[in-house]
């Protein structure tokens, strides 16, 4: 069964990213910013940020994603403002510096990195001292127990729900999951501001692709549901994944 677009899958995170990113730009007085996307793979959200005049550095331990990123760098016409460099995110000073990085983006990391906290304290030790931007996407439990049941596993669902790391058996490719309690749990631990938090993917998986590309304006519609009910912690609760978007708090906040 087809699914509706990536561009309508991040659609929420782009729109609340883009929205940091401007907060930002304000605070600073600095038209251009220096962004530094942990596991950013292929730069899915580096070459958007970049075309917005960004400096972006992206961190990958593959380098055949990195190699794509070069090209879609190049096709884009920002290949000046996108650098890729190969690392991960326990080893991320290897290759990225210290509190030199007005925003960092952390999008399906967690998921897989062997201790989580510590690899979030790494992102968060990359922001500048004040008012850095954390933009954190994981996967979200509800989600997948939701569509596990749909499909008729229920077996697999509970399991999902019950299990500490989300997984609904050894089949799932995905090694864990969170709630919104933990995610923020995790956030609020480093010392971090949320400023955030949203359901990403509430619809966008569960609907056939078929009735989005059949029905009148059906596309943009999904786009606002899934935009309005983001926000709603009711929601968040089933999302497929989860977004944070979180700041350094001010020196006398």
């Amino acid at each position: 069964m087809s699914r509706p677009s990536a561009s309508l899958r991040n659609a929420v995170v782009w729109e609340v990213l883009r929205g940091g990113l401007d907060e930002r730009v304000k605070s600073t007085g600095r038209d251009s910013l220096d962004v530094l996307d942990t596991g950013g793979g292929t730069g899915n959200f580096a070459v958007p940020v970049a075309r917005l005049g960004h400096r972006v550095t992206v961190v990958d331990p593959s380098p055949n994603a990195l190699f794509a990123l070069e090209r879609r760098a190049a096709e884009a016409g920002v290949a000046d403002r996108v650098r890729g460099v190969q690392g991960d995110a326990h080893g991320l000073f290897d290759v990225a510096e210290r509190g030199a990085s007005d925003v960092v983006l952390f999008h399906g990391v967690l998921e897989y990195v062997d201790d989580p906290a510590d690899a979030l304290r790494n992102a968060v030790a990359a922001l500048r001292p004040e008012g850095g931007v954390l933009s954190l996407l994981a996967a979200g439990l509800g989600g997948a127990v939701l569509a596990r049941a749909l499909a008729g596993h229920f077996t697999e669902a509970r399991q999902a729900l019950s299990a500490p790391d989300g997984r609904w058996g050894e089949g799932d490719p995905m090694p864990r999951r969170f709630t919104a309690e933990q995610l923020t749990g995790l956030v609020a631990d480093t010392g971090l501001r949320i400023a955030a938090i949203h359901g990403v993917r509430v619809f966008a998986d569960l609907v056939p692709g078929a009735l989005v590309d059949t029905e009148p304006d059906a596309l943009d519609a999904l786009a606002r549901l899934e935009a309005a009910a983001s926000e709603l912690p009711a929601f968040q609760s089933v999302a497929t994944q989860l977004h944070v978007l979180a700041e350094v708090p001010a020196a006398d906040g």
